[in-house]
């Protein structure tokens, strides 16, 4: 199955918002220097984003502002330790799933 060009849309936007340093969720948080210093908060950022973002039977999104805030939100944590998260994350949400193995690329 091919991604939507819904999903595909939302996360290059998502995508272009935290490279550029734009996402409107971190406003007066300082995040961009952790894509070289620390990658894997990153990493679990596109994670929550990827577990929490719903798709309609069609491949329409039907979520990206809330995966956005809920991803955005652990990165808003993770630079003030006085943010709370709310909801707390459920385990699912925060999960990082294993990538294909090389052994799938051939």
């Amino acid at each position: 199955m091919k991604l939507s060009n819904s999903f595909i849309g939302a996360l290059r936007a998502f995508a272009y918002s935290m490279a550029s340093g734009n996402q409107y969720t971190l406003k007066g948080i300082d995040y961009l220097s952790l894509y070289g210093e620390e990658p894997s908060a990153i990493e679990r950022v596109f994670a929550i984003y990827a577990n929490v973002i719903e798709l309609d039977n069609n491949g329409q999104v039907l979520n990206a502002k809330y995966a956005e805030k809920r991803a955005t939100d652990y990165l808003r944590q993770y630079c003030d330790s006085t943010y709370i998260v709310k909801p707390p994350y459920e385990d699912w949400e925060i999960e990082l799933h294993e990538p294909p193995s090389l052994n799938d690329f051939n």
